[in-house]
């Protein structure tokens, strides 16, 4: 790539950051749109004449497939992006992820089709996680290898925010369609949101086809270091990396989909508080979450990823009983503290985590390395997390064991936090980390 001027540069780094932003924000749109309707409405439509408990823990196993496609997704289209480049591998995740949410939006009910509704809903829900375990390497390396060495953190926090700005839209379109549409939201009123999806893809594909590849990548093809085979590479030279970056991230990820999706079934089921007013407390934590995100990814570039990312699991594992605690007082002001404060300590973690992650690697190996570490976590923590609360509830009938599950995924990433290797400081002095580039 031919040498920029300085207002070139500035202009292609601002939109790499806008592309990675945008195209997160409609992935996890689509992506936390499955995780609202598997609370509210996959049960009853898909899964009908199973008792309620059966029924939920059905919509929450297809919730689960798309976390164990993730990891997949993240080795093909990390392979594609450590070999091609990440600009293209982005363009088709964004495509893969519309199709599905798309689709699914299209699927008639258990009682039209019978077994081949629920066998559809489990083939699109792969292609959400396919499409979602790609995107993520690639929009978090195209801001951070844009990025100055000494604010990898805060460029890298950008495409984390499409998380609440995904959550914001999402939640915020469900909860007008079941204002809108009233009854006839379990019929056709939770469709809409899924349909929109094609518009937003739309959107999405005209920013990232104006993006510039990332110079870093370019550096890579130009000194002829592009790996042959970089999903294997980075298994045979950093597989402790890989596995410490899917458990450091246990107490994010594992609380977090508690706290989003978790909450709407046991809020609404449990507790019998109304959907509505569950799903605007939610918006309200996500839209804090536009502004604490880029916050602490900022201080991690101040302060170390580590220590912000450490505060982070103490937060979490400290807060487990007081959030049910909160939640259980069925007091308004109570339960929306609740679901704001945990939000918070998730995004201490959630800030800073892309650039940890990500930096953890050399540039030639890197979409394959973050992106598979990543998505791991999806198996062992995102995707089982809603299956062992909602167990725990059934078997308990309390939140108890619940917390302690939280504690325990807490106690875990810290162990992994400090087994990690801190590059951080490496990369704000040279400025250039991207230029490491794992060899045989």
């Amino acid at each position: 790539m031919a040498a920029l001027s300085t207002t070139d540069e500035r202009g292609a780094r601002r939109r790499a950051v806008v592309a990675s932003t945008v195209g997160t924000t409609i992935e996890w749109y689509d992506f936390f749109l499955y995780g609202t309707a598997a609370a509210l409405v996959f049960p009853k439509l898909y899964f009908p004449g199973q008792n309620q408990f059966v029924g939920v823990l059905a919509a929450f196993a297809t919730y689960f497939v798309g976390f164990a496609a993730r990891p997949i997704g993240a080795a093909i289209f990390g392979h594609y992006g450590d070999r091609v480049g990440r600009k293209t591998t982005l363009i088709a995740t964004l495509l893969l992820m519309g199709i599905s949410t798309f689709v699914i939006g299209l699927i008639p009910g258990y009682e039209a089709i019978g077994a081949l509704a629920p066998v559809l809903l489990v083939l699109m829900r792969i292609g959400q996680g396919l499409g979602v375990g790609g995107e993520w390497g690639g929009s978090v390396l195209l801001a951070m290898e844009w990025g100055h060495g000494e604010r990898r953190g805060l460029f890298a926090s950008w495409p984390q925010f499409g998380v609440p700005m995904g959550l914001l839209l999402s939640t915020g379109i469900v909860s007008l369609m079941s204002a809108l549409t009233g009854p006839a939201f379990l019929t056709w009123g939770w469709r809409v949101p899924f349909l929109l999806s094609a518009v937003l893809i739309g959107i999405g594909l005209y920013v990232r086809l104006r993006v510039l590849e990332s110079p870093a990548f370019e550096r890579v093809k130009a000194e002829r270091k592009v790996a042959r085979q970089p999903v294997w590479e980075v298994f045979r030279t950093q597989p402790k990396e890989i596995f410490v970056s899917a458990f450091v991230r246990l107490s994010e990820q594992a609380p977090f989909y508690l706290f989003i999706t978790f909450v709407l079934d046991y809020t609404t089921r449990q507790l019998k508080l109304p959907r509505g007013e569950m799903l605007n407390y939610t918006m309200v934590a996500a839209a804090i979450g536009l502004v604490t995100i880029p916050v602490f990814g900022h201080l991690s570039d101040r302060f170390g990823r580590r220590l912000i990312y450490g505060i982070g699991i103490v937060g979490v594992g400290v807060f487990a009983f007081p959030y049910y605690a909160l939640l259980d007082t069925k007091v308004g002001g109570l339960v929306l503290l609740a679901i704001v404060l945990s939000l918070v300590f998730h995004d201490m973690q959630y800030g800073p985590q892309a650039a940890l992650i990500a930096e953890t690697f050399g540039t030639n190996v890197r979409y394959s390395g973050a992106g598979i570490g990543y998505q791991l976590a999806s198996v062992i923590a995102g995707g089982p997390a809603p299956l062992i609360a909602a167990w725990l509830l059934n078997a308990t009938g309390s939140s108890f064991w619940i917390s302690w599950y939280i504690v325990g995924c807490a106690v875990v990433s810290m162990t992994a936090l400090l087994m990690m290797p801190n590059r951080s400081q490496l990369a704000g002095r040279t400025g250039e980390q991207d230029d490491r580039a794992v060899t045989g």
